[in-house]
């Protein structure tokens, strides 16, 4: 008799995305130093709604967040923390535009935006939580997948990056 194991298709799914808006002029990237649920400097974005395509959900997330109008917006990769237990998984579309009009807003119910130095960024001591594992992503010439095995209850992983 053949043992066979039960794998259900259906699973919980949350996503989300995060946009870089870089000014190519001035050498800065736009922060978000947000307050609500992942408190500290990170770069805006948000949940993608029903019936929503993923690109247009993160145009319209950087406008709710940062009063900012974008375009032309790179796939820069994903960002996947999967729960091996309940098949439950956090995908994170990641996105970058230097393509941007408008003048930002100051602070919104997400947190204070400001402009800083993409070094200045990364050095910095108040970056949100494992925000400083989505560098590479930014930073890769090429697309990049960060798959982390999540164990449902806290954010800490083991980390493992794919470039193609």
């Amino acid at each position: 008799m053949k043992n066979e194991v039960s794998m259900s298709k259906t699973y919980n799914v949350e996503i989300v995305n995060m946009v870089m808006v870089k000014d190519i002029r001035n050498n800065k990237v736009l922060v978000l130093n947000k307050t609500k649920n992942w408190p500290g400097l990170t770069f805006p974005g948000g949940h993608v709604e029903k019936g929503e395509s993923f690109y247009d959900a993160a145009v319209r997330e950087i406008k709710e967040e940062t009063g900012l109008e974008v375009k032309n917006l790179v796939a820069k990769g994903i960002v996947h923390w999967a729960n091996k237990e309940k098949g439950d998984r956090y995908l994170e579309l990641i996105y970058s535009t230097s393509d941007f009009s408008g003048t930002p807003v100051k602070e919104t119910e997400e947190g204070t935006i400001e402009w800083m130095s993409y070094e200045e960024l990364k050095a910095s001591k108040a970056l949100s939580q494992n925000f400083d594992m989505y560098f590479p992503i930014f930073e890769s010439k090429t697309y990049c997948e960060l798959f982390l095995d999540w164990n449902g209850n806290d954010w800490n992983s083991e980390k493992r990056y794919i470039f193609s």
